[in-house]
């Protein structure tokens, strides 16, 4: 699958994107508002604070920050160990200064949430789970030991012991609640990100595909005039040569060389042909392009085509689209993967609309993923036995996403169903009972116009004598 191929990162080496002048940033900012509030609390509140205490804590941070920027270059960028210690480091600093200040009872206790929310976005679950542990440990030790909290007359500022409790309670709960939403978040802007570089891959692939067959059939037709003259050339050679033995074998060389090239060239032409005949194309043959690389895998692939509503006979002619070939082919493989035996591939146009049903006869989706077929990244399969089942299948859900992402993107409307209950068994399940799929386009989205059919031919060209 594509994960594999684009190399998605896994977390840790996610973190190798954090900055470490960015931490020294916010550092600096937290060291700024410990100063103010420091000088606030003593000349404007009258608090007693024990200042040379409070500004040795400061000074660890500042001078935390002066060897890091001595030591690392400002593009420095952290490992997951480093980025944890430095948080780590922010989190003790933060929670000496609380020892200091009154604990619990100083407001400022809620910035303890700060260097675990940004564990949660940019490290690994586990680094987070450790440095969210020891948030919980320092909050409830600064909860009961702390120096108090006095103003100069020796008056106590201290909260009512219910306030202190439920303060606590709330940063608890906030530090577990804003660290999972974070990591959850992230994760998904990850997952999204991955999948829609994987999707423009595919897209990319597929283009390049079809403009070397356009190119390599461009050449096959150049060179079938000349081929197709030293083919004359060579047979009339062969009867003149017919007394020259040593002359005929040389000469019936050239002639088996040029339908040598000529076979290798018509081969390699059959993925089209750079003119405006390969932007549009018959549905069918369209479908048919599509299905190509899963007629052999063992699975029987059944094709349908008719009109409905009021459709005309003739069937429509749609534009060749690498997303519209590349979506299909991952839709049928899909069917094929998990089909029992048979897939279905039914199309239908109508004066409105073009429709594409895609169903196979196979378990169908889980019940409970229905609702999100098309995420990217999403487990399907858990058990051994179904990894036995198709061992080279992640179950990741990326093949559906780009499939989805590539057809929506042509303008289609995409819908996922099981043919039957998954639960129903033996004769109460119908013969397309399977997962299904439907693609359906507006005509003005990728219907070819008779008018632009004509058009397509172009101009006759003269040649010269």
């Amino acid at each position: 699958m594509f994960e594999h191929a684009i190399g998605l990162l896994p977390t840790s080496e996610r973190t190798n994107w954090i900055r470490l002048r960015t931490l020294i940033l916010l550092r600096w900012a937290a060291i700024g508002g410990q100063v103010v509030a420091i000088t606030v609390a003593q000349l404007y509140f009258n608090i007693a604070l024990d200042l040379g205490l409070c500004l040795i804590i400061v000074g660890m941070a500042v001078i935390a920050n002066l060897v890091a920027m001595a030591v690392y270059p400002e593009n420095r960028r952290l490992s997951e160990t480093e980025t944890m210690l430095t948080l780590l480091f922010d989190i003790v600093q933060l929670a000496a200064m609380l020892f200091l200040t009154g604990g619990l009872n100083n407001p400022f206790a809620l910035l303890i949430l700060t260097p675990v929310t940004i564990s949660a976005t940019v490290l690994g679950r586990m680094s987070t789970l450790f440095l969210a542990h020891v948030a919980f440990v320092l909050i409830t030790f600064v909860g009961f030991f702390h120096m108090p909290l006095m103003t100069t007359d020796g008056a106590i500022q201290e909260l009512p012991q219910i306030f202190l409790f439920g303060f606590w309670a709330a940063l608890v709960i906030g530090i577990s609640f804003l660290g999972l939403y974070a990591e959850r978040v992230t994760t998904e802007a990850n997952n999204m990100s991955d999948a829609l570089l994987a999707t423009q891959m595919a897209l990319a692939r597929e283009q390049k595909l079809t403009d070397l067959g356009g190119v390599v059939a461009a050449a096959a037709h150049e060179l079938g005039t000349p081929l197709a003259t030293i083919k004359l050339i060579s047979s009339e050679l062969m009867d003149e040569v017919q007394d020259r033995p040593d002359l005929q074998e040389d000469v019936a060389l050239i002639r088996d060389q040029a339908d040598r090239c000529r076979d290798i060239m018509r081969s390699m032409g059959r993925a089209g042909k750079d003119d405006l005949h390969m932007h549009t194309a018959p549905l069918e043959a369209v479908i048919d392009e599509a299905a190509e690389p899963h007629r052999d895998r063992g699975k029987e692939i059944i094709f349908k085509a008719e009109p409905i509503h009021g459709g005309s006979p003739r069937m429509p002619v749609i534009y060749r689209r690498p997303e519209i070939i590349h979506g299909l082919r991952n839709m049928i493989q899909n069917a094929v993967d998990f089909a029992d035996s048979r897939v279905w591939v039914v199309a239908q146009w109508s004066p409105q609309d073009i429709t594409i049903r895609i169903m196979d006869d196979g378990p169908g989706y889980p019940p409970h993923l229905l609702g999100r077929i098309g995420d990217p990244f999403v487990r399907k399969r858990k058990t051994d036995n179904q990894q036995k089942e198709r061992p080279e299948y992640e179950g990741m859900g990326l093949g559906l996403f780009i499939a989805k992402t590539l057809l929506e993107r042509s303008g289609a409307r995409l819908s996922f169903a099981n043919g039957s209950d998954p639960l129903l068994t033996g004769a109460d399940r119908s013969e397309q009972r399977g997962a299904v799929v439907e693609v359906d386009w507006p005509v003005g989205k990728i219907g070819v116009s008779a008018e632009e059919q004509l058009a397509a031919l172009g101009d006759n060209v003269l040649f010269e004598a």
